[in-house]
């Protein structure tokens, strides 16, 4: 294992993009991705030194809750372009300004509802793919402030299908301020903010 910080955040970061490599493998089935994923995210939670959750958390985690695995969430959706949409600046306590810009938009179904979502752009070096979202679990099952589903940025990048966007929400995770008040995340814009149950992907981290 790497001995710096650095070293050592820049070994997570190659887990997670190898992590999601695995989940757009074609040769096997999406619960199966799904499967792994869990259990390759529980490895890096339980035993790598860049780990979200304090020490005292890894010693009582036996394993992040999922919903379980429900294939209806699971879509392939064309992207509707944004133009000339304002930059929305958000500030973090310790990473400064962070600027997102809304270039695309997706629609579902959940229900029989019809519902969109956002996708904003990371502005700056690099730039990435950022979808976070809140839906109504987060007032009982799921994270109070909301998940996130794509974060190309750090490699939670599920993969295209020709020129439409996959969208899988049992693969939605927990931004780390879920965990404890050591970390501060960008939460879900107004827009992202569904008005039905999203029952898949990561539930409140319970100590």
């Amino acid at each position: 294992m790497p001995s710096s910080s650095y070293q050592q955040l820049a070994d997570y970061r190659r887990r997670v993009f190898e992590m999601y490599a695995r989940v757009r493998d074609p040769n096997a089935s999406p619960e199966a991705r799904w499967q792994r994923f869990r259990a390759d995210q529980d490895h890096l939670f339980k035993t790598h030194p860049q780990t979200a959750l304090t020490p005292e958390q890894v010693e009582n985690l036996t394993s992040l809750r999922y919903y379980p695995y429900d294939p209806a969430f699971r879509f392939t959706l064309p992207m509707e372009p944004l133009i000339d949409r304002e930059v929305i600046k958000i500030n973090l306590q310790d990473d400064g300004p962070t600027r997102l810009l809304p270039f695309g938009r997706i629609s579902f179904e959940i229900g029989g509802k019809v519902v969109s979502l956002t996708l904003f752009w990371i502005m700056g070096y690099g730039g990435g793919i950022f979808l976070p979202f809140q839906d109504l679990t987060s007032r009982t099952d799921s994270y109070a402030g909301g998940r996130y589903l794509l974060d190309t940025i750090k490699g939670a990048d599920l993969g295209w299908k020709a020129d439409q966007l996959v969208v899988d929400f049992n693969f939605a995770y927990n931004p780390s301020c879920a965990y404890n008040a050591r970390w501060h995340c960008p939460l879900p814009p107004p827009e992202n903010q569904l008005s039905v149950p999203i029952r898949a992907g990561e539930m409140k981290f319970e100590e």
